[in-house]
């Protein structure tokens, strides 16, 4: 597949979208309803403005927001997404609806692998990742 050479345009996209801000932007702005610079900041919280400009723009780039910007004092600019947008931002939504469902046996999961890889000494493996007598490491 194309998307996993270096210049695939498709790749390019992909990794705007996985991004972490990205993601939470498309689900904030997903039911439809224009937000303001100030209200998305309040929602993400930990963002930057200067992490969130970039990511708004690079959306906006890409014809997944727009932005509109209304002629008052002080100005007021709205983002809301295209069709375009509200199509992948469905698609995120449905991956934050499942990390919601799964986050317990996801968080039992990470303390079982911390739990396994803190009691064994440095360097070391598992019994089931042994090197095999050819010295090769099984997948």
């Amino acid at each position: 597949m194309e998307v996993f050479l270096r210049d695939c345009p498709t790749r390019a996209v992909l990794e705007l979208i996985a991004g972490k801000w990205t993601m939470l932007v498309l689900v904030a702005l997903e039911d439809g309803r224009p937000m303001r610079f100030a209200e998305l900041r309040r929602w993400l919280d930990g963002v930057t403005s200067k992490v969130l400009t970039q990511t708004l723009r690079a959306l906006e780039r890409e014809g997944l927001l727009v932005r509109r910007v209304y002629p008052t004092v002080p100005p007021c600019v709205e983002y809301r997404l295209t069709k375009l947008g509200e199509e992948v931002g469905g698609l995120v939504q449905s991956i934050t609806d499942w990390s919601q469902a799964n986050i317990a046996a996801i968080q039992i999961a990470r303390e079982e692998f911390d739990e396994r890889t803190t009691r064994r000494p440095v360097g070391s493996y598992g019994s089931e990742h042994r090197p095999t007598r050819s010295g090769d490491i099984p997948d």
